[in-house]
């Protein structure tokens, strides 16, 4: 009867089979408390890990929890004087109750304060973007050209792509860009089909839209201060040449702001 009661005991543990039962009476372990006293030692929760297969760090923390609960269990009915000791802090809630939605409150407008303050902070990191952000310029086009460009867009979107001829043979020709054909029996200068397509006048864009940058603006190679005084800001855009220095460039971008003058590869 008590080997019976023992094995009660056991099969009353999380995940407790009935095969490990030998394992631990081989181990030394018939109770609760030898189970107990067990888990408690490093060691010979190692040991355990070992005899048992399947058991894992979650099922031993599962079966001290459950041991450290029946020990709770028995021990409660002899103190009888906590019982008491609950019923007058149960009878006291209503007023502790009180104090902490009075904490709930106070912690709550701080919490609000805390946002405003933040999101004061973003909206100043808002408005200095806002300040520090230079809207492009843009130019006065008549419906005309707006429409070109348009259709330069649509254009350049089917047009092919050109490639020398025997670009495949010589590596060399693969740099060098479009070339026109010239040999008498060449076949891409006579339009065979199976070769590539020809630059022809057919590929080209609306006139009204040629040689502007993709703005609309008209490009105006610029050297020094003294060409931007022919500059038209209403159509044309400035674009200093490549060969001049920094210091040279950062006068001509300040002359250019006075004029209104919108500068295409402006340094920052």
């Amino acid at each position: 009867m008590a080997g019976d009661k023992e094995d009660h005991e056991f099969m009353n543990l999380h995940m407790f089979k009935e095969e490990y039962i030998a394992k631990l009476k081989a181990l030394g372990i018939e109770s609760n408390e030898d189970l107990a006293e067990a888990l408690a030692d490093e060691g010979r929760t190692d040991e355990i890990h070992e005899q048992l297969k399947g058991v894992g760090p979650k099922t031993i923390q599962h079966w001290r929890e459950d041991l450290s609960d029946g020990e709770s269990d028995a021990e409660q009915p002899e103190k009888e004087p906590a019982v008491k000791t609950v019923h007058t802090i149960k009878a006291k809630e209503p007023v502790a109750s009180e104090d902490e939605e009075d904490v709930e409150v106070s912690d709550g407008e701080d919490a609000d304060v805390e946002i405003d303050e933040e999101e004061e902070e973003d909206v100043e990191v808002e408005e200095e973007d806002e300040e520090g952000y230079r809207v492009k310029q843009k130019p006065t086009l008549s419906k005309e050209v707006l429409d070109a460009l348009e259709k330069r867009k649509l254009v350049a979107s089917r047009r092919p792509t050109f490639l020398r001829q025997e670009y495949h043979k010589r590596q060399k020709l693969q740099r060098t860009g479009w070339r026109r054909p010239r040999g008498m029996h060449s076949k891409m200068r006579r339009n065979y089909s199976y070769r590539t397509n020809v630059v022809s006048i057919g590929y080209g864009g609306p006139k009204q839209a040629r040689y502007l940058h993709p703005s609309g603006f008209r490009e105006i190679i610029v050297h020094n201060v003294k060409d931007l005084e022919g500059i038209d800001p209403k159509v044309q855009a400035a674009r200093v040449a490549h060969t001049v220095g920094m210091r040279k460039r950062t006068q001509i971008e300040d002359r250019a702001d006075e004029l209104k003058i919108r500068i295409l590869n402006r340094s920052g």
